[in-house]
């Protein structure tokens, strides 16, 4: 158990923490820091890596599209608020508390953290051998829950009526740990037992848990939690709760949120492999540079549009264009809030030609709504959807929401031979936030513009591209010699590239290994989870692949390559894949797009 003070390791089997049986874990691959693999520590000098930049840091902060963070993730530890406790309804008296606190330290052996052991911060290249032991094929979902500081249940990842017993027991142990160290003047952040953790975010009146055996470090799943937490923010603002939750301690949550946990189920199904979520950027669509700024300028707003905020484009998921407002920028997590948004099945799938939705940005201003007016230039036809609806049905196929490719798989992660994108994020969509209410007026614009789109052939262009699958290309296009995917950040633009996966990583689990895979590199290079100092270089070696992180002050690259490459080969195809991502960033990000 990890608290703001300390890490408590269960001294005994996970049940004694009264943990209902579906939470027990398979296998799953472990993190290097904390379960000491066996490792062997190769120093390669990396004077070969093409980069003049020694430094990670004064980057130019100029006004730009996305809002900079020095720190990709929220770093929640400082920012929760402890101020209220929640209210125990069986261990109301001083007597039952104590009992249930010595009970917990009886159980659970506190320890202190341990230092990390000085780790090396000059330009080494460190290659870890991860056991393969701790490799995992078959992923238990992740469990999610939410619930008030008064115990009541808010959200659970589960199915409606699955559980019902074992899911009140938990909301129970969850409000009493919680509370319990809170009275201690403590927080609770994570609980690990095995290959299992349970993690803990604190945003008061709500208290939100993630349980998860897939070895992702902490701050996987606490940024998780974060975003989980903003998803609920934009349908139901953070002063509303606050004022509700004065007024009603034992308020049920559940009735404002009635109808809304699509979106909630469509956040989580995205968050597991969406690599532009996990480092706090944008991923746009790949897109021929002057049809996208063809398609910009015909979006930028008359001046009847007084109230308007952001105008965004979007296709498969991903953002092909957004206008904004002069020395306006937008926060990357309003946009994935957005998009995860645009995307629900209640949105898309809706008979009506345009949706007019109140949201909340919380980045943008968290005690206010703004308007959305959301509509879809271009749908799969009629055919299309039967289709992929009958080919989902057919092979009980699990849904690999990446944002940019999206497949269907069953439950072992064989890939069908006719794999599809999901019907969610095939259509086009237009959206338009405006801070007023003028319904009609922009409506009448959104009219305007899509015939100016279909006038000029620019919406044909887009769509056979959508639909050709030109937007999106494989790392073997490159032709680089052992190079299976790769994942690259722009510091400056903050915005991410990424091939579609291939093989050997063409099913669901080969995907989610890869992907926790580069959350551990990406976690150590930035020291989320309590590590001593950032990294440069970080690279793990697998009986399957070699994955290596770099950072510099342009730009993060995560590579993943063939595990039988030498260690200059390895510097070579990442050399090789930055002056490919420079050569190309025309089509690859959303650079210089119109202000008004």
């Amino acid at each position: 158990m990890t608290s703001a003070r300390s890490q408590t390791t269960p001294s005994s089997p996970a049940h004694n923490l009264i943990i209902p049986p579906v939470l027990h874990s398979p296998p799953s691959l472990s993190n290097l820091k904390d379960h000491h693999f066996s490792t062997g520590n190769l120093s390669v000098t990396t004077p070969g890596l093409e980069s003049s930049a020694s430094s990670v840091t004064n980057l130019d902060l100029n006004d730009g599209i996305l809002v900079h963070e020095v720190d990709p993730e929220v770093d929640t530890t400082h920012s929760e608020d402890t101020t209220a406790v929640g209210q125990i309804d069986d261990v109301a008296d001083e007597e039952s508390r104590k009992n249930l606190r010595d009970h917990l330290r009886r159980t659970l052996s506190v320890q202190r953290e341990k230092s990390d052991a000085k780790r090396k911060t000059d330009e080494f290249l460190e290659i870890s051998s991860v056991s393969p032991h701790t490799t995992l094929e078959g992923y238990r979902p992740r469990e999610y829950f939410v619930l008030t500081d008064a115990g009541k249940p808010v959200f659970a990842s589960r199915p409606d009526g699955q559980d019902v017993e074992n899911l009140s027991s938990i909301m129970g142990i969850v409000q009493a740990l919680l509370s319990v160290f809170l009275d201690d003047g403590d927080k609770l952040r994570c609980i690990n037992a095995g290959r299992l953790r349970i993690t803990f975010l604190l945003r008061s009146p709500l208290y939100y848990v993630c349980a998860s055996s897939w070895g992702e470090p902490e701050s996987v799943t606490r940024s998780h939690l974060e975003y989980l937490h903003l998803q609920i923010l934009s349908i139901v603002t953070a002063s509303q709760l606050r004022r509700i939750f004065e007024r009603r301690t034992n308020f049920d949550l559940r009735r404002l949120l009635d109808g809304a946990e699509p979106f909630l189920f469509s956040l989580l199904g995205r968050m597991e492999l969406d690599l532009a979520m996990a480092t706090s950027s944008l991923n746009c669509l790949q897109l021929d540079q002057s049809l996208r700024a063809r398609v910009a300028e015909a979006l930028v707003p008359t001046s009847k549009m007084k109230d308007t905020l952001y105008i965004i484009l979007v296709a498969r998921g991903q953002v092909i264009t957004l206008v904004r407002p002069k020395k306006h920028s937008i926060h990357p997590a309003d946009i994935h809030i957005l998009v995860n948004t645009v995307y629900s099945p209640s949105i898309i799938n809706s008979p009506a030609s345009a949706s007019w939705i109140p949201v909340c940005l919380p980045k943008f201003n968290p005690a206010g709504f703004v308007n959305a007016y959301i509509t879809f230039l271009h749908r799969p036809d009629a055919d299309q959807k039967s289709y992929q609806r009958t080919t989902r049905e057919n092979n009980e196929s699990v849904a690999d929401t990446t944002g940019a490719n999206h497949v269907a798989e069953n439950s072992q992660g064989a890939t069908p031979r006719h794999t599809t994108r999901l019907i969610e994020d095939s259509g086009i969509g237009l959206v338009c936030i405006s801070g007023g209410g003028e319904f009609e007026t922009v409506r009448a614009w959104c009219d305007i513009v899509t015939q100016k789109l279909n006038d000029d052939g620019s919406l044909d262009a887009l769509t056979r591209a959508v639909d050709s699958g030109k937007t999106s290309y494989i790392a073997s296009q490159l032709g680089i010699p052992g190079l299976r995917h790769f994942v690259y950040k722009s510091r400056s633009h903050v915005q991410i590239t990424s091939p579609a996966f291939e093989e050997p990583y063409d099913t669901l689990d080969a995907k989610r290994r890869i992907v926790t895979l580069y959350q551990i590199v990406h976690d150590a290079i930035h020291a989320k989870s309590g590590q001593t100092g950032n990294l440069k270089l970080q690279c793990i070696r697998t009986e399957k692949e070699i994955v290596m992180g770099w950072i510099t002050q342009p730009f993060e690259l995560y590579v993943v390559l063939s595990p039988r490459l030498p260690k200059a080969a390895v510097i070579n195809a990442a050399n090789a894949v930055t002056r490919w991502v420079k050569k190309e960033e025309g089509q690859l990000f959303l650079r210089d797009a119109p202000v008004f």
